[in-house]
């Protein structure tokens, strides 16, 4: 079942992500524990094809598939939005389905630069590294990427580090950082119980390691938990936000601790390049492309 995915990501999975929407996945959490989704099998994109759009300098184009008749240097937009999985399921598109669009975009001969419109509180570990990969691919191939962006925290600000700009989209409520990693789970023990459910889990006499952490976190130790499994993740999302966003301001209280920016203190703590709409970020854009293309040729 396809679902399955999306129901052991949100019980077990680590989350780089903002709390609110940690509320969110625990409303829907407990829909699919209650069946209320019962009989869906099916994941978004087999009935809705991830679609995009095509900026040609004049105007953007709703598409499934890049266009062949599209001027040269073309700017191609995808949308990231909500909750990022790493695959789809029947609620959203998942990261590596973007990212093999954003792959199709950075080899196609005619997009010359990509934009991803961000509005996303973050999401899971394992839904980062499609998407840093197909940012990467078109940076190779001299395709800026720039990220324009509401709401950009967690999961969702990691990927955007990675590309050449980041701009907020307005300046009411876009919202930068939620730097850090958490890890939900709930726990029915007790009310299997009260069914008359008894769960036993037996491990060997040689795997003394395993599931360790969790264990002691269902008896509310959680100090294993946190320096085995969270805290790594944790100093590797702030070195990973040091490297990519050279200008931070670090020594601001929170900026990697979790705290949350609107675009204006984002803007003053180098979080961010830029205050901007979706237009100022396809100018950008195609101003960096040309800069490239300069560069290059007077480099050969």
């Amino acid at each position: 079942m396809k679902s399955n995915y999306l129901i052991t990501t949100l019980l077990r999975g680590k989350w780089f992500i903002d709390y609110r929407l940690d509320i969110e996945t625990s409303e829907l959490i407990d829909k699919i524990l209650a069946r209320q989704f019962a009989g869906e099998t099916a994941i978004l994109s087999d009935n809705k094809p991830l679609a995009f759009s095509v900026s040609t300098g004049k105007a953007s184009q709703l598409t499934s598939s890049i266009p062949e008749d599209i001027p040269e240097n073309s700017t191609a937009i995808y949308s990231i939005e909500g909750t990022m999985l790493k695959y789809g399921t029947l609620c959203s598109y998942g990261t590596t389905e973007i990212a093999a669009a954003v792959r199709e975009a950075a080899m196609h001969k005619k997009i010359g630069s990509i934009v991803l419109d961000i509005d996303s509180g973050g999401g899971s570990v394992d839904a980062i590294a499609p998407l840093v990969e197909a940012i990467r691919l078109a940076q190779v191939n001299n395709k800026p990427v720039l990220a324009s962006c509401d709401l950009c925290a967690s999961a969702a600000l990691f990927v955007a580090s990675y590309c050449d700009e980041i701009h907020a989209a307005n300046e009411i409520s876009a919202e930068f950082g939620s730097v850090g990693v958490m890890m939900s789970f709930k726990d029915y023990q007790k009310r299997n119980e009260n069914l008359g459910i008894t769960e036993h889990r037996v491990y060997s006499n040689l795997s003394e390691h395993k599931n360790q952490p969790l264990e002691l976190a269902l008896q509310g130790k959680y100090d294993l938990i946190k320096t085995e499994m969270l805290d790594p993740l944790a100093l590797k999302f702030q070195e990973t936000i040091k490297e990519n966003i050279p200008g931070l301001k670090t020594e601001t209280e929170g900026i990697l601790s979790g705290k949350t920016f609107y675009a204006a203190d984002a803007l003053d703590n180098k979080i961010i390049n830029a205050i901007g709409d979706l237009n100022y970020t396809l100018k950008r854009a195609q101003e960096l492309r040309k800069k490239l293309l300069i560069n290059n040729y007077t480099n050969h």
